[in-house]
């Protein structure tokens, strides 16, 4: 094709554009455009007055949902603008009516409101990035139906390895997709959690039972759509699959005990967050979090113990907190065999109970009060201990009994009580090996 048909052909394509513009159809269909456009923006205002979580931006720690639906308030003029454009170029090819500008518009249209969708609900700037220099185009090549054949093209650089065919398009449809479906899975997952969360009729372990299987859940409809999009036929792998279930069965039988224990636990409420747990072989903390494999024990020297949930089941476990926050304590000390027990044990009972953290006061019940008794009667004096109540555990910043044995060392001293110690008396039953003995070092 010579130089001059080119500039025919962009001549002729100038000329019919100018013919359209200059033609009635022209004008009639910018003026629906714009009447389209303005009971659009004057509906979707209107709406957005009427509604008060639309009106002002939530507080922090608001409702996921209020967080939702004040950011969809920017969406409402382009779906419906999208909405009415729609619908006129429906009329305009039933009537038989070049709509070419109306579909033009739409075009835009559909273009502004997927960007907008991607500033209020992409945080992520590297998925926004994707979305608007790959997403957005891959939409407007469909609406103007150029995809088509650039699919044909990418369709037919392929390359065979065996008996498998893998194209160019065969691999961006799986990247493309594939990508999209993982942000689609993770920005759901966390509006799911934080909506279930959000829930105040739901107890603590309830909203995570919740919060799992949701995750489980969202996991295989993403996982399976995932293998729609790679052309594997899910028939085909149904008898393969169960073969294959039966080895992850035996190779992974741990990690579905420790999943399926952490259901229990979570069903029947013998753990829930914020409990103080001591095991079997010693480990003990705070329960922070529940995984889907380990729960979290945070301990008093910033230490995390991922512990398997199945441990929780199969072995001994105290839970110091489970029912009621309040646990007793008690020290131990020895006063001397001449001290007035009676009266000591007023006075140390007294000294304790000035402690802000222990449970005391006349409106406690009795045997919740400090109370000293006699623990038993020792080789140099009488062994005494004193129980207190207190809430949550005596460790970290609750550390009582290391204040209270200054309380009880201090107060006995203040009453000038002895507190014994181990003594030993000597006695020479032989005095005359002992002479010979003093002789021969002498000599």
């Amino acid at each position: 094709m010579s130089i001059n048909d080119v500039l025919q052909e962009v001549q002729a394509l100038a000329n019919s554009t100018l013919t359209k513009i200059l033609s009635v159809e022209f004008a009639t269909q910018l003026s629906i455009i714009l009447s389209i456009y303005l009971v659009a923006f004057l509906l979707s205002s209107r709406v957005k007055s009427k509604l008060a979580a639309t009106n002002k931006a939530p507080e922090e720690g608001a409702h996921t949902l209020l967080i939702l639906i004040y950011k969809l308030k920017g969406i409402l003029f382009p779906i419906l603008a999208i909405t009415f454009l729609k619908l006129s170029t429906v009329m305009g090819e039933q009537f038989q009516f070049d709509a070419w500008l109306l579909n033009i518009a739409l075009v835009v249209a559909v273009m502004l409101f997927l960007n907008t969708l991607i500033n209020a609900f992409v945080d992520s700037d590297v998925f926004a990035i994707f979305m608007r220099w790959v997403g957005l185009p891959i939409v407007f090549l469909h609406m103007i139906d150029v995809l088509p054949a650039i699919i044909e093209v990418m369709e037919s650089m392929s390359v065979t390895v065996g008996n498998v065919d893998i194209s160019a398009y065969g691999v961006a449809r799986v990247a493309v997709f594939g990508t999209f479906l993982f942000w689609l899975g993770r920005a759901s997952r966390n509006v799911g959690n934080e909506i279930i969360r959000n829930q105040q009729k739901l107890d603590i372990t309830t909203k995570e039972v919740f919060s799992k299987v949701f995750e489980v859940a969202l996991f295989c409809v993403v996982f399976i759509l995932l293998l729609n999009v790679m052309g594997i036929n899910l028939t085909a792998l149904a008898v393969f699959g169960g073969a294959v279930g039966v080895g992850l069965g035996l190779g992974l039988q741990s990690i579905a005990s420790n999943f399926i224990s952490g259901i229990i636990i979570l069903l029947d409420k013998s753990l829930t967050a914020g409990d103080y747990v001591e095991l079997d072989d010693g480990s003990k903390g705070f329960v922070r979090e529940f995984r889907m494999r380990y729960t979290v024990l945070e301990t008093y020297d910033g230490k995390d113990i991922l512990v398997p949930n199945e441990k929780f089941i199969n072995s001994l476990m105290i839970n110091w907190t489970h029912k009621d926050p309040k646990q007793r304590y008690r020290i131990d000390f020895s006063v001397a065999y001449k001290t007035d027990i009676r009266a000591m044990c007023d006075i140390i009972k007294e000294a304790v109970a000035q402690h802000p953290q222990v449970i005391s006061g006349d409106d406690i019940p009795f045997e919740e009060r400090p109370d000293c008794e006699i623990d038993s009667f020792g080789d140099s004096g009488v062994n005494m201990f004193v129980e207190f109540w207190m809430l949550g555990i005596d460790d970290g910043k609750n550390r009582v009994g290391g204040d209270l044995l200054l309380i009880v060392f201090e107060t006995l001293r203040e009453h000038n009580i002895e507190i014994p110690f181990p003594q030993r008396e000597v006695r020479v039953l032989d005095n005359s090996a002992m002479t010979i003995s003093n002789t021969t070092h002498a000599k």
